[in-house]
């Protein structure tokens, strides 16, 4: 209760202060520092207070403190279960007027807006600085996966299937499907994107067109947030253990042409022993009857 009053009376004592408002994009699985800079040095940090809450008005009847400094010590007694062990401040800014806090392992339910209220105790508490960061988690997509048909040469005309997946990201991605040889957009016979417990997405999107005989196929997922884009290409692929391929003819070809001027060279080779065998007969029996 006396932390809800506290606040209460937080807002009823705001002066008209510049209100500082950044936005934070962050992956889940990092840590990530919500800025909160009061720009004077050598503070007595006995003198101040210090609160770190969640922004939106219905959030904090579930929870209403997210971090708490008190006379230069944490004071973190009614801290938002969901936040125990995970905020730090930096000790060795503080004086210097760095009240940003350190939020460790952040995941889906962490995107809120987050409030820094520093007050300064005197014989009216008074508000002297105050800071929101808005902070948005995101998640890389996986490597796109995409696979499509093995083409027959004689498959020109046919409508052909390419599947792309991904997984694992967030929020919600956008996804292209692209004809790399004119750079033209296609598009998608279905995309299906399924949530997960995690907060996360898969998405599965599927492509039909005509085949063509140079087909070139891109499909790209893209996470804005990030600005992240992933893509996969489709490369053509033909059968290879059928007869009647050109590369088997071609092979057939150069055999036959190899098989035939293997032949010509061993029958040149016997005639050549043939004629020389000749020539030494004869040559031996002219020494014979010269002889005789």
């Amino acid at each position: 209760f006396r932390y809800r009053f506290l606040l209460l009376l937080l807002h009823i004592l705001e002066v008209v202060i510049a209100l500082e408002e950044k936005n934070i994009i962050s992956k889940v699985g990092d840590n990530v520092t919500l800025s909160c800079i009061y720009n004077k040095k050598n503070l007595q940090l006995k003198n101040l207070r210090v609160y770190w809450q969640i922004a939106d008005d219905s959030y904090q009847e579930k929870c209403s403190v997210v971090h708490a400094l008190i006379s230069g010590q944490d004071d973190n007694r009614n801290q938002c279960i969901h936040f125990k062990g995970r905020t730090q401040l930096f000790w060795d800014r503080l004086e210097n007027g760095d009240f940003s806090l350190l939020l460790l392992n952040v995941s889906q339910s962490d995107g809120h807006t987050y409030k820094c209220i520093v007050q300064e105790k005197t014989e009216l508490p008074k508000v002297i600085h105050q800071a929101e960061v808005v902070l948005s988690l995101a998640a890389s997509y996986s490597q796109p996966i995409l696979s499509g048909p093995i083409r027959n040469s004689d498959s020109t005309g046919e409508e052909v299937t390419f599947n792309c997946r991904s997984g694992n990201g967030y929020p919600k991605p956008n996804v292209y499907w692209i004809n790399k040889v004119n750079n033209s957009r296609l598009t998608p016979s279905e995309t299906v994107i399924i949530p997960h417990d995690d907060g996360t997405f898969s998405v599965f999107s599927t492509l039909k067109v005509t085949a063509t005989s140079n087909m070139q196929i891109e499909c790209s997922i893209e996470n804005e947030m990030l600005q992240e884009n992933l893509s996969a290409n489709y490369t053509q692929q033909k059968k290879t253990s059928g007869p009647g391929t050109e590369n088997d003819k071609n092979l057939e070809k150069k055999g036959r042409g190899a098989q035939a001027a293997g032949i010509i060279a061993i029958v040149f080779v016997i005639g050549l022993l043939t004629g020389l065998i000749c020539w030494l007969w004869r040559r031996r029996s002219s020494n014979l009857s010269s002889y005789r």
